[in-house]
């Protein structure tokens, strides 16, 4: 029985029924039907007998290039959309990176070619945020969830007084999880407000020996960010702030802070990875129950890599910081934030009512636009509709309702005057 023999990786093999007479082509034997299991079915044909043999037509294997147009606007809060370059760049790095003859995701995280790419995202980083040497970089693994933990752990004794300002859901875990391992106070919250506001820093009322002051620069689920930043009133106390919503959305004055930490998955990569920029004389004291992994002088000394870090995802946050850079920087990154977002948020204030932002307008995210609608019997079909338009992950946090729009660093500009473009014909229809 003749068989054709076609590459696997090249030909498609689509297989209908055709009748064969088995006269003197095929002598009475034994065959076998070829399976994936071991223990093969057999069946006897025997000479001039009529039987049924599945025919097998090769045709050519066509792998179809995705185009700009199969992408949707994706505006999810994190993980986030990603530069389109980017994207396509690491697929053609994917399978051979620079000649190296491997993956990224290969590589070992020792080897030269792995040092060269960590060393250049860190580089290229303290370029971006204008870093002082002074400050340590670290890419770290476990979110910025973990950092709740590290934070008390590495800067501040059992019986430290720390202060925490709560904006939004995050500051709030952030202080809950401080409460383990140190004595925090929290000297302010927006919960009465709903989270809609910051604070004025001249109320408040900061404990005189507080190790640190710690706030959420950017609350993602609230869509509060703070346009300037608290001193701390004790001259031993530092700024600490979770930045992950809006790390390298916009310049930052590094030196008023003693720790900025932020997870990737919003702005700089995807999740995996998470980024602490602490400064160097705040390494070295953690409390003795401090957890190997969760210590910064065990990931300082080791320069990241204690232990396997985050490989591609500190590769593809290189590829991002590379991006922003040939962008012009974080102050041409931060004018075309405040571009989008001011035209999402006109939309909204121009619609009379039937869209509504609750965060006060002087502390409006750039990165996170919640809105609500007038009549919220149509939120899911607002949600439903934009979907087919090839607009996603819409919908708000399951905490506040409603929707929210993510606009990071990667959301074009296309994307959210489309946006802004299908509100309006909604409305119009809807009113």
């Amino acid at each position: 029985m003749a068989m054709a023999t076609t590459s696997p990786n090249s030909l498609v093999f689509q297989r209908n029924t055709n009748i064969l007479k088995a006269d003197n082509m095929i002598s009475s034997k034994t065959c076998f039907l070829p399976t994936s299991k071991s223990n093969l079915p057999s069946f006897t044909i025997k000479k001039n007998s009529t039987f049924f043999l599945p025919k097998i037509r090769a045709t050519a294997s066509t792998t179809t290039t995705p185009s700009s147009s199969d992408r949707v606007f994706n505006f999810a809060a994190g993980p986030a959309t990603l530069p389109e370059s980017i994207l396509k760049k690491a697929q053609s790095e994917l399978y051979d990176w620079r000649g190296s003859g491997m993956s990224v995701m290969e590589m070992s995280h020792r080897g030269k070619e792995f040092s060269s790419i960590i060393q250049k995202a860190e580089s290229d980083l303290r370029t971006l945020l204008d870093i002082p040497q002074e400050y340590s970089v670290l890419f770290l693994q476990g979110g910025a969830t973990t950092q709740f933990s590290a934070l008390p752990l590495n800067l501040c004794k059992s019986d430290d007084v720390v202060d925490y300002v709560v904006t939004g859901s995050w500051g709030d875990k952030a202080f809950k999880e401080a409460q383990k391992y140190c004595k925090p106070k929290l000297i302010w919250s927006g919960k009465s407000d709903k989270y809609t506001k910051v604070p004025v820093f001249n109320d408040l009322g900061q404990s005189s020996d507080a190790k640190y002051l710690h706030i959420c620069a950017n609350e993602t689920i609230h869509g509060v960010e703070f346009k300037d930043y608290p001193t701390v009133n004790n001259a031993n106390g530092i700024l600490v702030a979770d930045m992950s919503s809006n790390f390298c959305s916009k310049p930052v004055d590094v030196t008023k802070f003693g720790v900025i930490y932020a997870g990737a998955q919003k702005n700089v990569g995807p999740s995996g990875v998470t980024i602490v920029i602490v400064r160097k004389d705040l390494i070295g004291n953690a409390q003795e129950s401090t957890p190997v992994m969760l210590d910064y002088k065990i990931h300082d000394e080791n320069n990241s890599l204690y232990n396997t870090p985050p490989c591609y995802c500190i590769y593809m946050c290189g590829l991002v910081f590379e991006h922003l850079l040939e962008l012009g920087g974080l102050t041409a990154v931060e004018k075309m934030n405040e571009h989008k977002a001011g035209i999402l948020y006109n939309a909204i204030d121009g619609s009379k009512g039937f869209y509504k932002c609750p965060v006060e307008k002087s502390v409006r995210s750039l990165m996170n636009v919640p809105f609500t609608l007038e009549k919220s019997e149509l939120e899911a079909e607002f949600i439903k509709e934009a979907a087919k338009e090839k607009m996603v992950q819409l919908k708000g946090h399951r905490s506040v309702g409603g929707m929210r729009a993510s606009i990071y660093n990667a959301m074009s500009l296309a994307g959210v005057e489309k946006l802004v473009a299908f509100m309006k014909d909604f409305q119009a229809k809807n009113a």
